[in-house]
C-alpha cells in the first residue's frame, strides 16, 4: 500500500515548551540560570547529554549578559524553548552591544566563552529586543531518536512526581 504524504496543512504540530526567567545582572546568578534550566531540562526528560551542553552554553550566553555595559538596575531574561526537534537557549539583556567571539592568548582570563558557543551550538546568533538591547541565542539539534517525551507531571499525564522520576523508564520503552 502506498504511503501518503503529510502536507504542511495536515501535519502533526511540533509541540513546543518554553520556560522564561528573570534575573538581576549579578554574578551569583549565572548559577542560578543553569539551576533553572537544569530543572526544565529534568521535568522535559532531555537526555543528559544535550542538558550537559545546554548548560553550559547558558552560563556562557548569562556571564556576557552579566558583564555587559548596561544602566544600573536592569535585569536579565533568559529562555528556554524545547520542541520536537531542538532545544534554543536564549538570553537578553540591555546592552546594544553587539558580542564577537574574540581570539584569546593562553594567558587571558577571560574572553573564550563565545568561541566554546561556536563550537558547540548547531547555530547561534543575536536578534534586536525591543525597545532596547539585545537576545543572544543558541540551538542544538537533538539528535534523531532521542526527542524528549513529555513528563509524567504534565497536564494530562498522570500525578504529580519529582523531576527526574519516569523519564529514565520511559526513554527505554
Amino acid at each position: 500500500m502506498p504511503s501518503r504524504a503529510l502536507s504542511a496543512d495536515t501535519a502533526p504540530p511540533v509541540l513546543k515548551r518554553t520556560a522564561t526567567y528573570q534575573f538581576p545582572r549579578h554574578r551569583r546568578n549565572v548559577g542560578r540560570a543553569r539551576a533553572a534550566l537544569r530543572q526544565e531540562l529534568a521535568i522535559w526528560c532531555v537526555d543528559a547529554e544535550i542538558a550537559y551542553v545546554a548548560t553550559l552554553l547558558l552560563s556562557e550566553l548569562v556571564a556576557n549578559a552579566v558583564n555587559a555595559r548596561t544602566p544600573r538596575g536592569r535585569e536579565i531574561r533568559v529562555r528556554f524553548e524545547l520542541s520536537d526537534l531542538e532545544l534554543r537557549v536564549e538570553v537578553a539583556d540591555a546592552s546594544d552591544d553587539q558580542p564577537e567571539p574574540r581570539h584569546a592568548k593562553d594567558d587571558d582570563e577571560s574572553g573564550r566563552g563565545l568561541a566554546l558557543v561556536e563550537a558547540l551550538a548547531d547555530r547561534w546568533g543575536v536578534e534586536p529586543r525591543s525597545p532596547v538591547g539585545k537576545v543572544v541565542w543558541a540551538v542544538l539539534t537533538l539528535p534523531e531518536g532521542i526527542a524528549p517525551l513529555p513528563h509524567p507531571s504534565l497536564p494530562g499525564s498522570g500525578a504529580l512526581q519529582a523531576p527526574d522520576s519516569g523519564c529514565e523508564d520511559r526513554q527505554a520503552q
